[in-house]
C-alpha cells in the first residue's frame, strides 16, 4: 500500500509569509488578531494587546479580554503544557529543524526515528491530536466536552493514497470512525471529516480536475462517466492549470473512478443511516474542480433530510472566485431542492498555490491582499448565514480563528434571529489552537467544536508539521492565545502564593 507519510514531497509547508500583501498599516489588537488561516507580514507581528471587559457587553458580545473566565474549565498541567508547545511552536528557527530533520534520510535511522517520534508524541502530537485510534480519539472527545463544552469533530488523520489498496484501507478507516463518532452522545460531537485524497489516488484526482477543466472550456466537450453534480466552476475560476486537450479517462482510470465513488457513497451512506453529518475537505486548485465534483454528486445523493444535511463541501475563501463558485452552487441546490452544508475556511495552500501559478505564467488564484480574503470571507459567511435562517435547510460551519469575523456572525445571527443551538450555524477550530475564541464563542452561545484529527504518530506528521508553521511566532492570534495562557499561569501562581 502507498499511503504517503512521512518524506519531503508530502511535507508541505501551508503558507507563503510574503505572498499575500497588507493594505495600510496593520493594528494588531485583541479583536483583529487571530487570523492563522492566512498571514502576509514577513516580519514577526507585536503580541497584541488586552482590553477590559466593557460593563455594556451583552450575552452576544465574545469576550476574550477574561483570561480567568476563558480558561476556567481547563487544569492547570493542561495550560502549562499548551504554554510549553505554543511557545515552542512559535519559533522559527526550531519549526524549520524540526521539519527539515521530520523529512530527511534520519528517519529511515530506527534509533532516530523512535527517538524523534516519542519526542513528538509527548509533544507536538498530544497537544494537537485526539489519540491514535478512532476509540481513543472518541473518548478525547467525551472528556472535552464533558470539561468544556466544546464538541468534537472527528477526523482520521491520513491525507493522500496513491493506490487501491491504501484508498480501501483508509475508507474502512473513516468507517470506523463513523461508528466511534455514533458511540458518542449527539450533544458532544458535531461531524466527522474525510479528505477525498485519502481514498481517491492523487494522479487520478488531477486527471479528473484536467477533464473537468476542458469540458468548462469547451461546450461540446463531454463527459460520458459524469455523474450529476453542481457547478465547480465559475468564469473567474483558474483554468491555466489545463492548457491543452486532456486525453481521455483509460478504462482502468475509469474502473478507479468508479471505486472512489463507491468508497465516497459507502461513508455518506453510513453517516446518513448513523445520522452523522459529513465534512469534506478542500485541497489546492488542480485538485479542487475532481473533489467538488465529487462532493456535490455525493450531496445529491445523500442530502435527502430537508432539515438538515449530511454531506458538508468546504470553500475556501482565499480563492478570488469563492464567492462566485458559491452563489452558483446555492442556485443549483436551491432550483433542485438540495439542502447543502458549506464549511467556510480561508485556506492553507497559499504557497504552493503560488508557485505553481507562478511556474505556468500566470497570476495566483489567492487574493492579493489579506484585507480582501477577510472581506470575501465574511461576505461568504453573512450569505450563508441568511440562507440558514430561512428554514431551507443549509448548515453552515464557521471554520475560522478570527475574532472579528466571529463577532461579526454573532451580530448577524442575532439580527436573523437564528437558534444558536440547533446546530444549523456552528463555529469550528483547530484542536489546540485558538482555544481563547473557541471559549469565547461558546460563552456567547453559539455552538462550537474542535477539528480533532486521529491516527498513529506517523500518520499525523504532515497535519503536525502544518500546525507548527500556522503558530510561528508572526501568527497574530497565536500570540494573543499565548499572552493569554501566560496571564492565566501567573493569576493561578500568584493566587497560590497569596
Amino acid at each position: 500500500m502507498a499511503t504517503r507519510l512521512l518524506r519531503t514531497n508530502f511535507i508541505r509547508r501551508p503558507h507563503c509569509f510574503s505572498s499575500l500583501r497588507p493594505v495600510g498599516s496593520p493594528t494588531v489588537t485583541a479583536s483583529t488578531a487571530a487570523v492563522p488561516e492566512i498571514l502576509s507580514f514577513g516580519q514577526q507581528a507585536p503580541e497584541p494587546p488586552l482590553h477590559h471587559p466593557k460593563h455594556n457587553q451583552t450575552h452576544n458580545d465574545i469576550d476574550l479580554s477574561d483570561q480567568a473566565r476563558l480558561f476556567a474549565s481547563v487544569p492547570t498541567p493542561d495550560l502549562l503544557r499548551s504554554t510549553a508547545v505554543l511557545h515552542a511552536a512559535a519559533i522559527g528557527p526550531m519549526v524549520d529543524v524540526g521539519s527539515w530533520v521530520m523529512s530527511s534520510k534520519l528517519m529511515d535511522n530506527a534509533l532516530t526515528r523512535g527517538m524523534v517520534l516519542g519526542l513528538v508524541k509527548g509533544t507536538f502530537y498530544d497537544h494537537f491530536c485526539a489519540g491514535e485510534d478512532a476509540s481513543a480519539a472518541a473518548e478525547r472527545v467525551r472528556s472535552v466536552y464533558e470539561a468544556t463544552g466544546l464538541k468534537g469533530m472527528l477526523v482520521y488523520g491520513v491525507e493522500h493514497a496513491d493506490d487501491a489498496a491504501s484508498c480501501d484501507d483508509n475508507m474502512q478507516h473513516f468507517l470506523r470512525t463513523i461508528e466511534a463518532a455514533k458511540s458518542l452522545p449527539t450533544s458532544h460531537f458535531s461531524s466527522v471529516v474525510v479528505k477525498i485524497t485519502a481514498i481517491c489516488p492523487i494522479s487520478l484526482l488531477k486527471r479528473v480536475s484536467d477533464l473537468l477543466r476542458w469540458e468548462h472550456k469547451s461546450k461540446s466537450f463531454k463527459l460520458s462517466w459524469k455523474l450529476k453534480s453542481f457547478t465547480v466552476f465559475s468564469d473567474s475560476s483558474p483554468l491555466y492549470h489545463t492548457n491543452s486537450e486532456p486525453e481521455p479517462l483509460t478504462a482502468e482510470e475509469e474502473r478507479e473512478l468508479e471505486a472512489a465513488h463507491v468508497r465516497i457513497q459507502d461513508i455518506c451512506r453510513k453517516c446518513q443511516e448513523s445520522n452523522v453529518p459529513l465534512l469534506i475537505d478542500a485541497e489546492d486548485t488542480i485538485l479542487q474542480p475532481a473533489i467538488d465534483y465529487m462532493a456535490y454528486s455525493s450531496a445529491i445523493m445523500f442530502n435527502g433530510d430537508k432539515d438538515r444535511p449530511i454531506v458538508y463541501n468546504t470553500i475556501q475563501a482565499y480563492l478570488r472566485d469563492a464567492g462566485e463558485r458559491l452563489h452558483l452552487v446555492v442556485q443549483e441546490a436551491e432550483k433542485e431542492s438540495v439542502p447543502m452544508g458549506f464549511k467556510l475556511v480561508r485556506g492553507a495552500y497559499m504557497c504552493s498555490e503560488g508557485k505553481l501559478a507562478d511556474s505556468l505564467g500566470h497570476k495566483s488564484p489567492v487574493h492579493d491582499t489579506l484585507q480582501n480574503t477577510h472581506a470575501c470571507y465574511n461576505d461568504c459567511m453573512t450569505f450563508l448565514m441568511e440562507k440558514a435562517s430561512n428554514g431551507s435547510g443549509f448548515g453552515v460551519v464557521l471554520a475560522t480563528h478570527n475574532a472579528d469575523s466571529g463577532r461579526l456572525a454573532s451580530k448577524k445571527a442575532s439580527e436573523l434571529n437564528i437558534n444558536k443551538k440547533n446546530g444549523t450555524i456552528e463555529f469550528a477550530q483547530l484542536y489546540g489552537m485558538s482555544d481563547a475564541l473557541s471559549f469565547g464563542l461558546k460563552r456567547a452561545g453559539f455552538n462550537v467544536s474542535k477539528y480533532m484529527p486521529f491516527g498513529p504518530v506517523e500518520t499525523a506528521i504532515p497535519y503536525l508539521v502544518r500546525r507548527a508553521y500556522e503558530n510561528r511566532g508572526m501568527m497574530a492570534s497565536g500570540a494573543l492565545d499565548r499572552q493569554l495562557l501566560r496571564m492565566e499561569l501567573k493569576r493561578r501562581l500568584m493566587a497560590v502564593i497569596a
